[in-house]
């Protein structure tokens, strides 16, 4: 019942935000809106969250505010290269999977790796084997084969962030 409050709240701040500016209309409908997904898609958070133990620390509000400007961060200067690499066509494309590790082990943590990562262009989650910790990512420019410096290039700068969020 509490992941679907809290999921109901952050429904419906979102859903204020974006509609902005309010008035009665979109109030009523975003309380709607909300509440429906809440029900449906509430039982689907963490099991943390669930137990009442997982968010209840204040900390990971703040790590997860701190990872949303450092994600749009990377998203920009991948975006950025991505760009540079279509309109001039001397830079180099050597495209090619990798194999990269991780220390995340809840499905929520994977899960946000794995889409941080996919949704940063040039890059792109192709596989996870979560009992290992490995991520297999197809990445538009191998700059190495070598799991360990491919794991500090791409995965770095996400890890520690979402291990304090999620783990």
């Amino acid at each position: 019942m509490k992941s679907k409050l809290v999921l109901f709240i952050v429904g419906f701040i979102v859903w204020s935000l974006l509609t902005w500016p309010l008035d009665f209309q979109h109030l009523i409908v975003g309380l709607a809106v909300a509440a429906f997904v809440a029900f449906i898609t509430g039982d689907l958070f963490t099991p943390s969250l669930q137990a009442g133990t997982g968010f209840s620390r204040i900390t990971r509000y703040l790590w997860l505010c701190y990872y949303v400007p450092m994600f749009l961060w990377e998203c920009l200067k991948a975006n950025i290269d991505v760009a540079l690499r279509v309109l001039n066509p001397k830079l180099p494309i050597n495209p090619g999977i990798v194999k990269v590790k991780t220390t995340l082990k809840s499905d929520t943590g994977l899960t946000f790796l794995a889409n941080s990562i996919t949704l940063t262009p040039g890059t792109l989650c192709v596989d996870i084997d979560a009992e290992k910790g490995i991520l297999y990512i197809h990445w538009i420019d191998v700059k190495t084969q070598d799991a360990d410096k491919a794991t500090e290039l791409i995965v770095k700068p996400f890890e520690k962030i979402l291990k304090n969020i999620f783990e």
